[in-house]
């Protein structure tokens, strides 16, 4: 009889999770935009650079520095660089490549995204999200990336009201 009702609790949180986290996320009249019930913030859904189609975000994701970042998000009306802990809520640790809601966040890169939030120490330093795998690095504001070894490259911005 135990085991009967551990199956049937788990068949029961399996058939509701989906549904439970696809309610999270509602979207704008033209969708172009996401709210997030569990944290009351506003996306962008398609990273900067990329446009949405109405049915998906089209285009290429621009790429920049950390202070091209910060620049760019200023002159963008109403909108921000997230800080790391909201960048890191909407990575979704179940999945991988990218770790993110597909259907709230579609064409997302599995790369790095800038946060604004410095690393405390190292002025050299700001935290990015990696949406391959949803973890949190220390990035070189000038777009090296430091995960155990060194890359040169640019990051991709995703902003939030």
């Amino acid at each position: 009889m135990k085991l009967a009702t551990l199956l049937l609790s788990v068949a029961c949180v399996l058939t509701t999770a989906p549904a439970q986290a696809q309610s999270r996320y509602s979207y704008s009249t033209d969708a172009s935009e996401v709210t997030d019930s569990q944290t009351g913030l506003v996306w962008r859904r398609c990273s900067e650079g990329m446009a949405w189609s109405g049915s998906t975000c089209t285009g290429v994701a621009t790429t920049y520095s950390h202070e091209a970042a910060l620049a760019h998000a200023k002159t963008q009306t109403g909108w921000r660089l997230p800080n790391v802990k909201e960048l890191a809520s909407i990575a979704d640790m179940s999945r991988i490549n990218p770790a993110i809601d597909p259907t709230a966040f579609p064409a997302t890169s599995s790369g790095w995204y800038w946060s604004s939030s410095p690393k405390v120490g190292d002025s050299r330093y700001a935290w990015v999200v990696g949406f391959d795998y949803g973890k949190v690095f220390g990035g070189n504001r000038n777009g090296r990336i430091n995960t155990g070894g060194t890359v040169d490259y640019y990051v991709a911005v995703r902003l939030v009201r």
